[in-house]
C-alpha cells in the first residue's frame, strides 16, 4: 500500500511537481507521432525533455504499437517509424522519486472510438474516487463505459498505487467490476489505467524485452556483471531501458544478471496479433473530497 500524502505537503507538492512536468512532455511527445517518425526519435525527446524540466525518468517511455498493450520500448539501433498505427505513449516522470505516470493514445490508424473508450472509461473512474469507495466500484466503471462502445476492458492489466520510489504497489484498480479489492483513503496516491481492445481482453508477453529492474541481490562471478550491477544503483531500483547502459559488452552482462535473477525484464505485453489497444491514464491524490488529479 502507498504511504498517505497530505495535501499541501512537501511529499503532495513533489507529486504535483512531477505531474505538471509529465503533462507538457506528454503532449510534446504526442505532438511527435505522426507517420515517418521514429519510436526512438520520440522515446529519447521525451526522456531529454523530462530531464531538461527538472525531473527523471520514473521508466522508460513505452510506445505501444497496435496489439501492444504495455513494455514496447525502442532498442538503441531501433529505427522503426510510425505507420498507421493505434501509438499508446505511457510516460513516468519522478522527483526525487515521486512518481507520476499517464498514458495517452495517439489514433494513425482510423480508429477514433477505441480511443474515446478507454479516455470516457478514465473520465467515469476518476469521477468516482473518493474516500471510502471500493476499486471495484471503479473496475464497474471502467467496464461499463468500454463495453457500452462495443469493445473489451483488458482485465489482466490494472491501475495501481505509488509509493517513493516504487511505480506499482497496491491497491490495484480493475480495469472490470470485481467484489474483491480495498476501499480508498485519503492520502492514497493512484495511477488509473484503463485499456480498451478490439481483442479477447486479456493480454500475454510477446519475445521482445527493452525494460529491466533490479529486483534482488546476490554475488556474480562475472567482473562485468558486478561492474554493471553497481552502475544500476543510479536508477533508484526504478525500471531502466537496456539502450539507457553504455558499453558493447552491457547487453551481455545484463542477461547475467537477468539469469541469476538480480534483475527481471519484462517482455511486451500484447493482444492477440490483428487486434488494437487504446489506453489512457492519470496519476491521482485522493483527497476528503474526491482527488486531485496531477497529471492535467
Amino acid at each position: 500500500m502507498t504511504d498517505s500524502v497530505e495535501v499541501g505537503s512537501e511529499a503532495y507538492e513533489k507529486y504535483v511537481e512531477a505531474g505538471e512536468i509529465l503533462t507538457t512532455v506528454m503532449a510534446e511527445a504526442a505532438e511527435r507521432v505522426e507517420v515517418g517518425a521514429t519510436h526512438l526519435e520520440v522515446a529519447d525527446y521525451a526522456e531529454d525533455r523530462i530531464r531538461e524540466l527538472g525531473g527523471e525518468p520514473a521508466f522508460p517511455v513505452n510506445i505501444s504499437i497496435d496489439e501492444e498493450a504495455s513494455h514496447a520500448a525502442p532498442g538503441a539501433d531501433d529505427d522503426t517509424e510510425f505507420g498507421e498505427d493505434m501509438v499508446c505513449l505511457d510516460v513516468g516522470v519522478h522527483v526525487d522519486g515521486h512518481i507520476a505516470d499517464a498514458a495517452t493514445t495517439v489514433d494513425l490508424s482510423g480508429n477514433p472510438e477505441l480511443v474515446e473508450a478507454a479516455e470516457e472509461a478514465l473520465d467515469a473512474a476518476v469521477d468516482a474516487v473518493e474516500p471510502g469507495v471500493h476499486t471495484g466500484e471503479i473496475g464497474a466503471e471502467i467496464q461499463d463505459v468500454i463495453e457500452a462502445y462495443g469493445y473489451n476492458p483488458v482485465v489482466n492489466l490494472t491501475g495501481h498505487g505509488m509509493d517513493v520510489y516504487d511505480a506499482h504497489t497496491g491497491p490495484n484498480v480493475p480495469n472490470r467490476a470485481l467484489d474483491s479489492g480495498v476501499e480508498l483513503q485519503a492520502g492514497d496516491v493512484l495511477a488509473i489505467e484503463p485499456f480498451a481492445t478490439t481483442g479477447t481482453g486479456k493480454v500475454g508477453e510477446g519475445t521482445a524485452t527493452e525494460i529491466y529492474e533490479v529486483v534482488g541481490s546476490g554475488n556474480v562471478r562475472d567482473r562485468r556483471a558486478r561492474q554493471l550491477l553497481e552502475d544500476l544503483e543510479r536508477f533508484d531500483g526504478l525500471p531502466f531501458a537496456a539502450r539507457w547502459l553504455e558499453g558493447s559488452r552491457a547487453e551481455m552482462s545484463l542477461k547475467r544478471l537477468v539469469r541469476a535473477d538480480i534483475v527481471r525484464s519484462y517482455p511486451v505485453l500484447k493482444e492477440d496479433d490483428g487486434e488494437l489497444v487504446s489506453q489512457d491514464e492519470h496519476t491521482l491524490v485522493v483527497t476528503e473530497d474526491g482527488c486531485d488529479v496531477v497529471t492535467n
